[in-house]
C-alpha cells in the first residue's frame, strides 16, 4: 500500500471516467426524427439550449422512494420532466412517449458511452498501488449497467449514487455515506469529478481532498486541486505522502 495518507480515492462518474458518444442533443435528435418530430435547421442548437436549461432547472434527483422498482420508476419520471421540458420548448411531437423510452434505454447501454482513453490504465495503477477505489455520482441506477459494459465495475469497491443516498452532490450526506462504506475519514479519501461546485466544493466542505478535472479547460480558480486528466491524480497522490 503506498504510505500516502489518502486511503480511498472516489470518481464521478460522466464526464470523469467516461462520456457520451457524440452528445444529448444528437442522440435526441436522432431519436425524436424517428418518432415524428420535424427538423429545421436551427434543431440541433435549439434542443442543446432546451436541455442545458432543463437540467439545470431540475430539482436534485433525491427521491422519498426506498424500495428498488420505486427508486426506478421515481429516477425515470424525473428524465420524462427534463426531456419533456426540453421539446415542450422546441417542439412537442405525437409519439413523444415512445421516444422518451428509447432514448431512457439508450442512456443504459453501454455503447452510448465511451471511456476517456487513460481511465482503464488509471485505475489499474491505483488498484495495484493498494487504493481502495469508490464513486459517488448524481448519475441514476443504469450507472451500474454502464458500468460493467465498459468493463470498470470490478474496479469499484463502492459505488454511491444519489437515488439511493437519498441525497445528491454537493449535499455532504452523500459523500458522509460514501466514507461510511470504507470506514475511513474524510482527511483520508480524496474525491475527483468535472464540477467545481458539485464535486469540489461538496467534497472540500466535508474535509476530503477535492480535485477539478478541468479537460480541455484553461487552469481556473477552484476550490480544490485542478488536473487536466486521470493521470495526474497519480503524481498528486505521492505528493500527498
Amino acid at each position: 500500500m503506498s504510505q500516502s495518507r489518502i486511503q480511498v480515492v472516489f470518481f464521478d462518474a460522466a464526464d470523469t471516467l467516461f462520456h457520451i458518444q457524440g452528445s444529448v442533443a444528437e442522440i435526441y435528435l436522432q431519436h425524436a426524427e424517428r418518432h415524428g418530430f420535424r427538423k429545421t435547421p436551427d434543431s440541433l442548437a435549439a434542443i442543446k439550449a432546451a436541455f442545458a436549461r432543463s437540467f439545470r432547472d431540475a430539482p436534485p434527483p433525491v427521491f422519498a422512494a426506498t424500495e428498488p422498482g420505486a427508486i426506478k420508476q421515481s429516477e425515470r419520471l424525473w428524465w420524462f420532466d427534463i426531456v419533456h421540458n426540453v421539446f415542450y420548448r422546441v417542439g412537442m411531437f405525437e409519439k413523444f412517449d415512445e421516444f422518451f423510452e428509447d432514448v431512457f434505454a439508450r442512456f443504459a447501454q453501454a455503447e452510448s458511452w465511451k471511456l476517456f482513453p487513460e481511465t482503464l490504465d488509471v485505475l489499474k495503477t491505483l488498484k495495484d498501488q493498494g487504493y481502495e477505489l469508490g464513486i459517488i455520482s448524481n448519475f441514476d441506477s443504469r450507472l451500474f449497467a454502464v458500468l460493467r459494459g465498459l468493463g470498470i465495475a470490478d474496479f469499484f469497491d463502492t459505488i454511491t449514487i444519489s437515488s439511493l443516498a437519498h441525497a445528491a452532490k454537493p449535499s455532504a450526506r452523500i459523500f458522509e455515506q460514501a466514507l461510511d462504506k470504507h470506514a475511513v475519514d474524510p482527511e483520508d479519501a480524496l474525491h475527483v469529478g468535472d464540477s467545481e461546485r458539485d464535486d469540489v466544493k461538496g467534497a472540500v466542505a466535508v474535509g476530503l481532498t477535492g480535485v477539478l478535472l478541468a479537460r480541455g479547460m484553461p487552469p481556473g480558480a477552484s476550490s480544490g486541486t485542478t488536473i487536466a486528466t486521470l493521470n495526474e491524480i497519480l503524481p498528486l497522490l505521492s505528493r500527498l505522502q
